[in-house]
């Protein structure tokens, strides 16, 4: 009986979670209150402080959520890929797949992780910097001529502006298949990485400041 309590406890959290991102990505973090939230999960406001204190426990807990689970699969389809393009490829359909049901989960994170305090962006920080060091090295062995920070930095990154950016326009049933995008951005970085790396020039200017991006790597 506890088992079965503990499994329900926790489906209706991710459910509660999932629809709370949803309400955040559609009327931003700031926008959406507790009765707000309360009201879309069907449950009333005193279930819903039984799972989370404040709003700002709830988008902790979807982001931490939506991070670890990206970290996770990323991490076994780096580990079952076979040689460095394949792994590449392969993080790149597994990062887009992931994404299928979790656009709002992702708009959240883009959007709004900077809103939390900095302790707790701090642990999600950590995920995504993981992420990144994780496709910069599947980078850094697909590409060799592209290892150089200078190149590898603004590759990876874009990569991920690739990804991560898709909600904008993608939609199901369009010119190209999430399976045939993740192929179409594997296959244009892949094609020409290495002649863009060979192109740039060596700057001498020292970036002003550190961005979000750039703490990630």
């Amino acid at each position: 009986m506890a088992r079965s309590r503990a499994k329900d406890y926790d489906d209706k959290r991710l459910s509660m979670l999932h629809r709370s991102a949803e309400l955040f990505a559609a009327s931003g973090y700031v926008g959406t209150s507790m009765n707000t939230i309360a009201d879309a999960c069907g449950v009333s406001k005193a279930l819903l402080y039984h799972y989370y204190p404040d709003k700002e426990a709830i988008l902790f807990d979807i982001l931490s959520s939506h991070l670890e689970t990206l970290v996770a699969a990323v991490r076994k389809a780096s580990a079952q890929a076979g040689d460095p393009v394949e792994r590449f490829r392969t993080i790149v359909a597994t990062l887009l797949e992931l994404y299928r049901h979790a656009d709002a989960e992702h708009q959240v994170q883009i959007a709004s992780l900077r809103l939390l305090p900095k302790d707790k962006q701090q642990p999600l920080l950590a995920s995504e910097r993981i992420l990144v060091g994780i496709m910069s090295d599947a980078l850094a062995a697909a590409v060799p001529a592209a290892k150089q920070k200078r190149v590898l930095k603004p590759l990876t990154m874009s990569v991920f502006g690739m990804l991560n950016w898709h909600y904008m326009w993608f939609r199901e049933g369009g010119p190209m298949t999430r399976a045939e995008y993740a192929d179409f951005v594997a296959q244009l970085v892949l094609a020409g990485a290495a002649d863009a790396a060979a192109a740039r020039p060596r700057s001498k200017v020292k970036p002003a400041g550190r961005s979000r991006q750039a703490e990630l790597l």
